[in-house]
């Protein structure tokens, strides 16, 4: 297995990198620039005159009509179609399950063409339907409080894998042809598996596909890229992709953060918060969301709310704070907060004049919340988790 390095000479990571190529040796077409689309054209025997025209066919028929086959696109020839299907395929992840919870929350466990597995999750509402969207094959991080945070990292996703997810959320709810208005997929979330500012080459490609107008044509309005503090990165996730940002607090003291979310080691609290002042782009009407989850006895006191409000208001930040009852997991070793704690806890910040609503849990039963992805049933003792936590951190903390 070879590595290969995190974009950006700040912040490298190793990160694993399987073989990704189709045992039948076609390439996908789905995830490739315009650019990439009409060099792989050519490479397949296209003539170059041809290829510009080819692609942008092409382009359209996956992005505006659902295309999954060549003979679909009835404006290319026969001819051309079968010399298309012969080097390319138009892809898809494989379902291995599908699941939807009794509030309505949707779940598919996806099978890349090598074999990994990853998860996506739909979660609609009255005014707008959310797909949370994974980066990685498991995770690079270890958040304790996370279930995907437990998984070893295998490697990243590709942009067309990125892209994939979308498409087939598309494919579920039947939107084709791609329609900017009336939608039931209305936004997305970069909240899935992963960490994606440590896939962020990818995730700026993939995303650029789904903002383009002639692509999947969703607004950079609409779509909120998380990270847990990956702080080299989040300027050029501003400058480059432009999209809202989300940021895993959880924790108002380096002790506690320390503990949670164990990348704060490497990127403390107050340098987080002053990258998060420095995001190109934040406004009131473009607030950064802090997101929270609450943990009984650990990060939920009266306190932590008022230090909370204290570093908001130090960095002068245009924030919101999702407060987010802690789901459990098969081996966790937290309790949520009780809502009555919660409750305070918000009111605490809202009095501040701070937006901190809680986030009702949804798709619990069928292990679709916040920090419930994980692509496996898998049995791990608590010495395993902790070693596993052990071999992540010595990673990026080196």
């Amino acid at each position: 297995m070879r590595a290969m390095q995190i974009p950006g000479h700040i912040d490298p990571v190793a990160v694993p990198r399987g073989e990704i190529a189709r045992a039948d040796g076609r390439v996908d077409v789905v995830g490739l620039t315009r650019a990439e689309l009409r060099e792989a054209l050519i490479a397949a025997g296209i003539a170059e005159k041809q290829a510009k025209m080819r692609a942008q066919q092409i382009w359209h028929s996956i992005y505006n009509r659902g295309a999954t086959d060549f003979s679909a696109m009835t404006s290319i020839s026969k001819e051309t179609q079968a010399q298309l299907a012969e080097r390319f395929v138009i892809g898809r992840p494989e379902v291995v399950e599908a699941q939807v919870s009794t509030d309505g929350t949707r779940k598919w466990l996806l099978r890349s063409a090598d074999g990994q597995d990853y998860e996506m999750v739909f979660i609609p509402d009255a005014d707008r339907g959310t797909l949370c969207v994974s980066s990685q094959v498991g995770c690079t991080l270890n958040c304790r409080f996370c279930y995907t945070g437990t998984m070893k990292l295998v490697r990243n996703l590709t942009a067309g894998e990125v892209v994939a997810q979308v498409m087939l959320a598309r494919d579920a709810l039947g939107e084709w042809p791609s329609q900017p208005d009336g939608r039931l997929l209305t936004n997305i979330v970069m909240m899935g598996m992963g960490e994606p500012l440590y896939n962020f080459d990818n995730v700026k490609k993939a995303l650029g596909i789904v903002m383009d107008g002639d692509g999947l044509s969703l607004s950079k309005r609409r779509i909120t890229l998380s990270t847990s503090g990956v702080v080299p990165m989040m300027a050029r996730a501003g400058e480059e992709i432009g999209v809202n940002l989300a940021v895993s607090l959880h924790a108002v003291t380096k002790e506690v953060r320390d503990e949670i979310v164990p990348i704060n080691k490497k990127y403390g609290i107050e340098e987080l918060l002053a990258a998060c002042a420095a995001y190109p782009g934040a406004n009131n009407a473009r607030r950064i969301t802090f997101e929270y989850v609450m943990l009984k006895g650990k990060n939920d006191s009266d306190d932590d709310a008022r230090e909370l409000v204290r570093l908001i208001r130090k960095y002068r930040l245009p924030a919101k704070v999702n407060l987010i009852p802690f789901n459990p997991w098969p081996g966790a070793a937290y309790e949520c907060s009780d809502d009555d704690r919660i409750a305070r806890f918000s009111d605490i910040i809202f009095k501040a004049g701070i937006s901190a609503p809680v986030r009702t849990p949804r798709g619990r039963d069928i292990m679709a919340a916040c920090g419930q992805l994980k692509s496996a049933a898998e049995k791990i003792s608590r010495a395993e988790l902790d070693r596993r936590a052990a071999e992540k951190e010595a990673a990026w903390t080196l």
